[in-house]
């Protein structure tokens, strides 16, 4: 998606390439409020720029969960109110130079440019829900449990019916799980489900709908239930790989890790 696509009434989202990243907006009458800030200052201030398309000044910024690719853009937006889940700076602050050592190894293409992000987390912070007046709407930030990370916020836009996952949900890939929590990702989904009144943003991919959400459950529900088998014995890990959700290979990871959570372990403890 190369422009800014209206999923509601003054709702929008815009789709990127690199990453296959969705990024939302939403207009009061006061501002704009954006969902994520990309993976650098760079993309940051590109995304800041394509926002005046929209015609409405950036008021408030909400990072979804800590990883880069929805953090290390904040910098471009200095001069907005940002929001997260309280948990959501710590982890930024203390993993952001592993993240930028390991990037500038493996993206070569973009080594310059995460040399240069300055990190800058989010400033305002909640525990379980909070909600902000954008000027004749009101949008909520919700925290409904552990699942890609343990901060994962979701922005709902009630007057709209939408709701903007982060990467609680992915479309068109397989969850990121190597941060998760695959033994609590299913009830924070449940969770999620009775917010669902319309178009549902994944962090990453195409809008999409309730059937999605409940697709995605039963892969997640899948994942929980082959890994305790994994963790009680039941079941060697490569053969409920075989059986997982995203096929052999990109369900063994998800597996294990879900069977270090059952027995308390480290994944790849668990043969």
């Amino acid at each position: 998606m190369s422009v800014w696509q209206e999923i509601g009434e003054r709702v929008w989202v815009r789709r990127y390439a690199l990453l296959d990243q969705t990024i939302g907006a939403v207009a009061g009458d006061d501002g704009l409020l954006v969902v994520d800030s990309r993976m650098s200052h760079r993309r940051g201030a590109e995304l800041q720029a394509e926002l005046r398309q929209l015609g409405a000044p950036v008021r408030w910024l909400v990072n979804t969960h800590y990883h880069y690719d929805h953090c290390w853009g904040n910098s471009a937006f200095e001069a907005a109110e940002s929001w997260a889940h309280e948990r959501c700076p710590e982890t930024l602050l203390a993993r952001s130079e592993e993240w930028r050592a390991r990037l500038i190894a493996d993206d070569p293409v973009h080594a310059d440019e995460y040399r240069e992000v300055i990190v800058v987390p989010p400033a305002h912070l909640f525990a379980e829900r909070t909600s902000i007046d954008l000027g004749g709407r009101t949008v909520e930030l919700r925290y409904l449990g552990r699942g890609h990370t343990d901060c994962d916020v979701v922005v709902r836009v009630p007057d709209a019916g939408i709701l903007f996952a982060g990467d609680l949900l992915e479309n068109g890939a397989p969850p990121y799980f190597d941060d998760g929590f695959p033994l609590d990702w299913p009830a924070t989904i449940e969770a999620l489900m009775a917010l669902v009144s319309g178009p549902v943003a994944p962090g990453h991919g195409d809008v999409a709908d309730r059937t999605f959400v409940e697709d995605q459950l039963a892969a997640l529900r899948l994942v929980a239930d082959l890994g305790r088998q994994v963790a009680a014995g039941e079941l060697e890990l490569n053969a409920a790989a075989a059986r997982g959700p995203y096929g052999p290979a990109d369900s063994r990871s998800p597996i294990d890790r879900a069977a270090a959570q059952a027995a308390d372990q480290a994944p790849g403890d668990i043969a």
